[in-house]
């Protein structure tokens, strides 16, 4: 090439070289360095995006999980007061049915106790009734002072007990 000269210093042949080769340095900068560092740079964007993506859905989950162990927790709260409400209830009724049970006990204890006496005190007058009449037959015989047969002074003692007992 001829050697342009000049006045101000300035070589046009090298500023064409210079141009060139920066024009060649950008091709094999675009093929080789920028399109594999776009690719790259591309990459993480979309990773990026996708993480940013995924820690929304994971918060939106989150959230979901949130309100479901609420509702859970509000619903155990009201089964829980439910079975409280209802053992309750029950105690109330169990207690009930415990003191209707004690005193139908205590009525029939009663009824067995009076039917007891009545009884006790039938004894106690035949009881009564045996010696007076015992003891009769042997105040009798005495002032008689012959025996008559215990048969036919027991009969006339039981008439006339019977007979004082109309009496009344």
């Amino acid at each position: 090439m001829a050697k342009l000269n000049n006045p101000d210093g300035l070589n046009l042949g090298d500023i064409f070289v210079t141009v060139f080769f920066f024009a060649i340095l950008m091709l094999l900068l675009k093929k080789f360095a920028w399109g594999p560092l776009m690719g790259i740079m591309d990459q993480r964007a979309q990773l990026i995006a996708d993480e940013i993506e995924a820690a929304e859905k994971s918060r939106l989950d989150s959230q979901n999980l949130l309100e479901e162990q609420r509702a859970l927790l509000k619903e155990a709260r009201d089964n829980a007061q439910s079975i409280v409400e209802n053992a309750r209830k029950q105690g109330e009724a169990n207690s009930e049915e415990l003191i209707a049970a004690a005193r139908a006990e205590v009525n029939r204890m009663k009824e067995s106790a009076t039917l007891e006496i009545a009884t006790e005190k039938e004894k106690a007058v035949a009881a009564v009734r045996e010696e007076f009449v015992s003891l009769s037959i042997l105040a009798a015989s005495k002032v008689l002072g012959k025996e008559i047969s215990e048969e036919d002074n027991r009969a006339l003692i039981e008439e006339t007990i019977v007979k004082a007992g109309e009496s009344r």
